[in-house]
């Protein structure tokens, strides 16, 4: 039968690109958020290929591309910021080229996802709506939510968990416990106007220190830099923020002091790298941090939580078209878990390490992937593939359906 209604918990970019998937297809979504409003923190903002297409799909990435930049280049420096490796962003074969990586500020697009959501007749973002229980029974699934207003109880086909790291919808089916490992290092990440150009900055840098690695990444068209370094574990958020300008001082080129600069916005955190035991249980379903969550370095988190979105929308749509059986939702846990094992949870530890547990004068030389962007440096057909390795987190779940598309109006709707 077609579905009637969704609940998503939870308005971070995942669950507002899924809710407004959905809503363009006629479909009642109810977008559930704790919070007062959007989430204004530093936090990622490169969408690889594999998102792009998904904001594609979802209607926004000409707004995306409009108010965000295209990268083309990204660097691996030296602490004295020579060049280590470099690999080429805008090697993307033609046919892709309209989704190559968009960098744009968390904020920003969910001011965009939105104000799109606002159009849509079946969709509603509700905030201040803490969801504190979670349940089923055969023919539709449940939240109770803590409101302003009184504790209320909201009905659906399905629930979907898209809140986070720290998931309520997870701990409801799997309790308090999250499978994998906090890392032994400590994250600072800064928004932050500095000139990197009088370095030769380009648009996203990793310097390879075994202490002062960090990550400068140009994130909008007037400047801003997101400036994300290590610092000593087990301090308190209040001991990281009275350690920035002598971080900054220690790491950055230049040895700026707080003149130099200005910080728009800044946010310790530590890394992690864990998955649930599934992504579903009956009528209640995962995606992105809720499901899975690994260091930032490589995008890897945020693209891949943006590529369940898109394998997810693929699955219920399968349902609501009778082209699948609830199955499919079980095959979607099987595919994205796989896709984070094999490769989220590897090349993101693999990023990570490539940053501080190596010599950075022998890296150009004694480093794998850098050896390949070397050689993509004179083999255009290298360098095609090198742009197009994150491919690899998009899955196309319509090759489950039960029954194939069989007209034009409904691969349209795909």
């Amino acid at each position: 039968m077609p579905l009637n209604k969704v609940i998503i918990v939870g308005a971070g970019p995942t669950g507002l690109i899924l809710g407004l998937l959905l809503a363009r297809q006629g479909i009642h979504v109810d977008i559930l958020d704790a919070g007062a409003t959007l989430d204004k923190q530093p936090r990622a903002a490169h969408y690889a290929s594999p998102a792009a297409y998904e904001l594609d799909r979802a209607g926004i990435l000409d707004d995306v591309t409009a108010r965000g930049i295209n990268h083309k280049k990204m660097v691996w420096r030296k602490i004295d910021t020579d060049i280590v490796a470099t690999m080429r962003l805008d090697r993307m074969p033609e046919e892709r080229k309209r989704h190559s990586m968009v960098v744009l500020p968390l904020g920003q697009l969910g001011e965009i996802l939105y104000g799109h959501l606002q159009r849509q007749a079946t969709a509603s973002v509700r905030w201040s709506h803490k969801v504190v229980k979670v349940g089923q029974e055969e023919c539709m699934a449940w939240v109770d939510v803590e409101t302003r207003n009184g504790k209320k109880r909201f009905e659906a086909d399905y629930v979907l968990g898209c809140d986070g790291a720290n998931s309520t919808v997870r701990r409801e089916l799997f309790g308090p416990g999250y499978p994998g490992e906090t890392l032994n290092a400590q994250l600072v990440a800064t928004n932050v106007y500095y000139n990197f150009d009088r370095y030769n900055y380009t648009d996203t840098n990793f310097i390879i220190h075994p202490k002062n690695f960090y990550m400068a990444a140009r994130i909008t068209s007037d400047g801003l830099y997101r400036v994300t370094y290590s610092d000593t574990p087990g301090l308190t958020r209040e001991e990281y923020i009275a350690r920035q300008p002598s971080r900054y001082q220690e790491i950055l080129p230049g040895n700026p002091k707080p003149g130099d600069y200005q910080i728009t916005n800044i946010s310790p955190y530590r890394m992690q790298q864990r998955c649930a035991p599934s992504f579903r249980v009956g009528r209640v379903v995962l995606a992105a941090d809720a499901a899975h969550v690994c260091n930032p370095f490589g995008g890897l988190g945020l693209t891949g939580g943006i590529a369940d979105a898109g394998s997810l929308f693929d699955a219920l749509m399968g349902i609501h078209l009778g082209l699948s059986d609830d199955s499919i939702l079980d095959k979607y846990s099987e595919v994205r878990r796989k896709t984070w094992s094999d490769v989220i949870d590897p090349a993101s530890r693999e990023n990570f390490r490539r940053l501080h547990e190596q010599e950075a004068n022998n890296a150009r030389e004694n480093d794998v992937f850098f050896r390949l962007c070397v050689k993509a440096e004179g083999d255009e057909g290298l360098a095609r593939e090198l742009a197009m390795g994150l491919e690899v987190l998009r899955h196309d779940m319509t090759q489950y359906y039960n029954k194939k598309p069989d007209t034009v109006n409904v691969r349209s709707k795909l």
